[in-house]
């Protein structure tokens, strides 16, 4: 019995060493290393704050990736096989190891330094590589915690350090994340269980790895999950986004068919294709077969929903929207149908009202409101064959098309006028949420102020929720305890005559620094939805927008409407009594210059408000470089909610 398993582990060492040649030829091939990394090569020239010893833990396989030192890193391809010859050494305590764990399994603990939550071997590199072999979850470990010093301006060290704190309260290390703030919104959820079984009321976060966690990532991987470069947690938050946890109320097969639709997402969340969004309107061409069709089977109308966050009497972001509906009608009338329904709920309760709405049969569904992209996607990758738009910036999912405005040419453009007419350089922003598109309106306002008045400060203050008048009119309040002359989306009278127009319900005022209320009505961004729509629908029409396969990936591609002042959907309103003439001509100048191209506004030198240069001389912001801004320029005074 003893020879025969023997004979087995030397068939499987040989076909270890099969799997290691193949993983070390296709780094090679790359011009890349196909060795294990070693600790001592990623640590160098790092400053360490401390080592911890963690004791013993049960530690995850698939963190393992490397040795201590660079020696015994050769010894080992990417994927931890032996690389070594049959023969040697190596093979012999290979193939006695793997015996053992054949007959009885490897219980002994490795020994192991854990930095930035991947794992490198001390001792033990043969234990990992058969067990790795077996596709084993994890090993006992004694483990050595390497913290590296904090800094700000590293984003793997930031998450890391969320990584930390999650892990000092759930003594968990078997989930990671790529991006951050994950952590925090796991925990809340995890703490808001309600654990039935006795046997883990007083550790649900083991039940979370145990019933949650490890089951979701044994779909995830036989569904192919293995082959997509986001990591598990990454995949687990993507559906907890749409569904909630999983298994928690859900069967398994529920469970199975949600992450098969979400797969294709998870691929293009991988690979973010900044170059597939639509800058300016798709070209609409309609052939001479199209155009003689129409004269002998007429076509059937469009059938369009528009779903609206609010009613079209109270809200102004709603009443710009349903302006633009009504352009349709007028415009699309012999093509197009259109409908509307007012005051969709939050959460679930979008998705309830838009799996409604796919049932009765419509062609084209817009979503109005950037709360309701995850209700949205959610609801598109079940109905595939209805063409899903959300207002909301760029996105990577490929069953939503996404529509938005470069909302910061505008907001550059008022910033010229508040930098111009502020008498005491202190200016107040009211903004909702710190969104890439609130940041980039943020700072390329700022910018405008900033280019005509060098002194002038912008002063944030956050409401935190975009549809809440009571917050914006206490933020109001805050910038006007503060001293400032001029408040850029001021709370304003809903009578006043833009309101009608274009459906503003907050501006660019002064403040009357004795009553504390708006004087002038200075100025105000304006969307043209109207055209944004028809430009759109004409694309459906036409079967120019939809999703796609990529011929080099196999993957689909969905459009991003990403448009400006130059496509004729973004605007500005401004008040040709109150904003003084020689203001006007520069204003009406920059307008030309970007819609032209001429002009960007954010063109460097640009420092942020921590001194550090982000655009260089000479250079622009990239579409990329904007739609990602994390940071605010060096005339943004953030205040605390």
């Amino acid at each position: 019995m003893k020879n025969n398993v023997l004979n087995e582990a030397r068939e499987h060492y040989s076909a270890a060493r099969r799997l290691a040649i193949k993983e070390y030829n296709k780094y090679a091939s790359k011009g890349e290393s196909g060795y294990l990394p070693s600790l001592e090569g990623v640590i160098k020239n790092t400053d360490i704050v401390s080592e911890v010893n963690l004791g013993i833990v049960e530690i995850p396989l698939k963190k393992v990736v490397g040795t201590y030192s660079h020696l015994r890193s050769l010894s080992f391809a990417r994927n931890f096989m032996p690389l070594l010859n049959e023969n040697t050494e190596m093979q012999t305590k290979w193939v006695n190891l793997c015996a053992a764990h054949l007959e009885e399994g490897i219980r002994d603990p490795i020994k192991v330094y854990e930095y930035l939550n991947w794992f490198y071997v001390v001792e033990g590199n043969k234990r990992v590589s058969v067990l790795k072999y077996f596709d084993a979850y994890s090993i006992p470990a004694d483990v050595t915690r390497i913290i590296p010093k904090y800094d700000e301006n590293n984003h793997d060290i930031k998450i890391y350090y969320e990584f930390l704190n999650f892990n000092k309260i759930t003594g968990l290390n078997s989930i990671y994340f790529s991006k951050k703030n994950r952590f925090n919104r796991l925990l809340k959820a995890i703490d808001s269980l309600n654990i039935e079984s006795e046997a883990f009321k007083e550790n649900r976060y083991k039940y979370f790895e145990r019933y949650i966690y490890i089951p979701f990532r044994e779909i995830y991987i036989s569904l192919g999950g293995k082959n997509i470069p986001i990591t598990t947690g990454d995949a687990l938050f993507e559906y907890f986004k749409l569904y909630g946890l999983p298994f928690i109320d859900t069967s398994k097969e529920e469970v199975t068919q949600r992450i098969r639709l979400l797969i294709p997402e998870l691929k293009s969340l991988s690979n973010v294709d900044y170059a597939n969004i639509q800058t300016s309107p798709l070209e609409v061409k309609e052939n001479l077969i199209q155009t003689l069709s129409t004269f002998v089977i007429p076509k059937k109308k469009l059938k369009v929903l528009f779903a609206y966050a609010g009613t079209i009497e109270s809200s102004g972001w709603t009443y710009a929207h349903e302006l633009g509906r009504q352009h349709i009608e007028e415009v699309l009338k012999e093509q197009v149908s259109t409908e509307y329904v007012e005051n969709v709920p939050f959460g679930e309760g979008a998705y309830n009202v838009f799996k409604d709405l796919a049932e009765v049969g419509y062609d084209v569904i817009f979503t109005t409101s950037p709360i309701y992209h995850n209700e949205t996607l959610k609801c598109a990758l079940e109905y595939p064959d209805i063409k899903f738009f959300n207002c909301s910036e760029f996105s990577p999912y490929t069953q939503v098309n996404n529509y938005f405005g470069r909302t910061y040419e505008p907001r550059f453009l008022t910033g010229l006028i508040a930098g111009a007419l502020t008498k005491n350089n202190k200016i107040g922003y009211v903004a909702t949420s710190p969104s890439h598109e609130v940041i980039s309106s943020i700072n390329a306002f700022s910018l405008g102020a900033k280019l005509v008045n060098p002194y002038a400060s912008v002063y944030v203050v956050w409401t935190g929720d975009w549809n809440k008048g009571d917050k914006s009119i206490d933020a109001d309040k805050k910038l006007i305890e503060l001293g400032v002359d001029i408040i850029s989306n001021m709370t304003i009278d809903v009578n006043h005559p833009v309101t009608k127009m274009f459906g503003v319900y907050s501006m660019l005022t002064s403040i009357n620094s004795e009553t504390q209320k708006p004087e002038k009505y200075y100025a105000a961004p304006i969307w043209r939805w109207g055209i944004f729509y028809e430009k759109i629908l004409k694309s459906v029409l036409n079967e120019q927008v939809k999703n796609i396969t990529d011929i080099f990936t196999g993957t689909n591609k969905s459009y991003n409407f990403w448009w400006g002042i130059d496509a004729g959907v973004l605007d500005i309103y401004y008040s040709k009594n109150d904003v003084p003439e020689e203001t006007q001509k520069l204003v009406e100048f920059m307008k030309r210059m970007i819609a032209d191209g001429l002009y960007n506004p954010f063109t460097g030198p640009i420092y942020d408000n921590t001194g550090m240069l982000r655009i260089e001389k000479g250079d622009t912001a990239t579409y990329e470089q904007i739609l990602s801004m994390k940071w605010y320029v060096d005339n943004v005074v953030l205040l605390e909610t």
